[in-house]
């Protein structure tokens, strides 16, 4: 690891000292971050699966449910009825609070039910399959929020690792051997004037020995 172009002073070993103390903890900070995030995910991965069993479940029922339906009352009946049916449901986004950060969500809202035909002329089992349905969408509802979270969880807990890559890697590595390389050329420049230090009093005591004869 390629180790920063600096002076190799006093107030830059200090600098690298602060530097590296604040990198670390950050470094920590992010990694406890990314493992909350990652439970969180796998959380809503534990929903969405759920949500998918109970989706295949209504599914098993109301399809051959809508297929009896048709049978018994005949495709153009189902059109009309079909036809007469409206819901308007509500979309808009919500932030979701999850380990502590906020997310955009989709927040999907099903309406109440309601009688859009007249009940003479229609069989049982129309009610009985319009319910189904309207189970199955306010599944499907829920899973789009669901999704919705997971994704965003997904691309934070991304970008949260490349930041714990990019200090754990790059950033903590360099500035701890630049801190090393500096703290080493001071070392070497305090032994270089020890050294100097040492030979002139050596050299002062030899002159004044020779003074003294």
């Amino acid at each position: 690891m390629a180790k920063l172009n600096i002076a190799p002073t006093k107030s830059n070993l200090l600098a690298m000292k602060d530097q590296l103390s604040i990198a670390q903890n950050g470094y920590d900070l992010l990694e406890q971050k990314r493992e909350i995030l990652v439970q969180e995910l796998m959380r809503m991965v534990d929903k969405v699966k759920l949500l998918e069993r109970d989706i295949d479940s209504v599914i098993k029922v109301a399809y051959p449910a809508f297929k009896r339906m048709l049978m018994a009352d005949g495709f153009d009946r189902v059109e009309r009825i079909a036809h007469a049916v409206h819901y308007d449901f509500e979309m808009h986004e919500k932030q979701v609070a999850i380990g502590g950060m906020s997310f955009a969500s989709l927040d999907v809202r099903l309406p109440q039910r309601q009688l859009f035909y007249s009940l003479i002329g229609t069989y049982a089992n129309t009610d009985d399959v319009i319910a189904k349905f309207f189970n199955l969408l306010s599944l499907l509802t829920q899973m789009a929020s669901i999704r919705t979270i997971v994704w965003r969880l997904a691309e934070e807990v991304k970008k949260t690792q490349r930041r714990v890559n990019a200090l754990d890697k790059l950033v903590i590595p360099q500035t701890r051997e630049t801190k090393s390389y500096i703290e080493n050329v001071l070392e070497e420049k305090e032994r270089e004037n020890v050294f100097v230090l040492k030979a002139l009093k050596k050299r002062n005591d030899n002159r004044q020995e020779v003074g003294d004869e």
